[in-house]
């Protein structure tokens, strides 16, 4: 079993499928010198530069290339540098590509993947911080995936390569150095959620880096007495409804925590889909966590109480055990 970066485990499944593909290449800003948190370091000597290709400073550019040639035959891997940037290029992304294959009756397809590191990384402030996967998974066509660990995000990029839609692939940037075991490089499924953690006393629902965090909270929990199943949703579209349903039914309470603003958050989603199903076994209000509708501050101090903690979590699921 295999020990390495959230980073590399990246860079591995790309450079597994390059080599097994020869129709998948990667384009973007500063590839050639490995990007900006070196991602991509090493495979523009191994591939060389028609594969690894680097771009003018343009997104909209970078991602309206990247749509015809997907159209055209070819699989590519878009970086976008911060999920921030790629706002310029949201006409490519939601208007293009998410449509297409629907536009033109399913005569052509547009197998690409969006890079778009996310959420708060060292005081980078409000334009260089956002956590926006909600929005897009409210656009028909696209496929939004969001990976918390080295694991997950060899085996979730290489089916992310492989599909046949749009997908926009959100890493954050806060675990590119962080260390997991990777025990195999399989494709791992998407819309397939993991239980990291099982527990009889409330399910605590979580994505991306603040997975982290609950399993934090979930050890002090424990400490208390109190089992926390944490569900790792990996795919937030499509996503495990069934494995979530399944383990609210058993716990009967349910905490949903992510990074981006909770209002018009991912987590509503979760929320309202148990809600819809009525639990006759549900034995409080569904709660959610995530962070207050304000810009995302540069000073530290400030940023810090923007943050969902474990401490916060606990907090929350404390309230939720009555």
């Amino acid at each position: 079993m295999a020990t390495m970066t959230y980073a590399d485990a990246a860079k591995q499944a790309l450079a597994e499928e390059m080599r097994r593909d020869p129709t998948i290449w990667a384009l973007g800003e500063d590839l050639g010198r490995g990007g900006v948190f070196g991602q991509y370091q090493g495979m523009a000597e191994e591939f060389g530069p028609e594969r690894i290709a680097d771009t003018p400073i343009s997104e909209a550019a970078i991602l309206g290339a990247a749509v015809g040639a997907a159209m055209s035959g070819t699989r590519p891997v878009v970086e976008m540098r911060f999920a921030d940037f790629a706002l310029c290029a949201v006409d490519e992304l939601v208007n293009q590509a998410a449509k297409a294959r629907y536009m033109f009756g399913g005569q052509t397809k547009v197998p690409l993947v969006v890079r778009e590191p996310m959420g708060m990384w060292r005081s980078s402030a409000a334009q260089h911080s956002q956590s926006l996967e909600s929005w897009y998974t409210h656009i028909p066509g696209l496929v939004v995936v969001c990976p918390s660990t080295p694991h997950d995000n060899l085996g979730l990029l290489k089916s992310s390569i492989r599909c046949d839609d749009p997908v926009v692939y959100m890493e954050h940037k806060n675990l590119w150095g962080f260390e997991g075991e990777v025990p195999d490089d399989d494709p791992i499924p998407l819309g397939v959620a993991r239980i990291a953690r099982t527990g009889r006393d409330l399910t605590i629902v979580s994505w991306s880096s603040t997975c982290h965090k609950v399993m934090l909270a979930a050890v002090t929990l424990e400490d208390e007495g109190l089992e926390a199943e944490v569900i790792d949703l990996r795919t937030l579209w499509p996503w495990d409804k069934s494995t979530v349903l399944d383990s609210v039914e058993k716990t009967g309470r349910l905490l949903v925590a992510h990074e981006a603003v909770q209002v018009g958050g991912f987590g509503a989603e979760v929320a309202a889909t148990v809600a819809d199903r009525a639990f006759s076994s549900l034995r409080a209000p569904i709660k959610r966590i995530g962070a207050p509708r304000v810009p995302i501050p540069y000073a530290p101090p400030l940023e810090d109480l923007l943050r969902v903690t474990p401490e916060r979590i606990a907090a929350v699921a404390r309230e939720l055990m009555g």
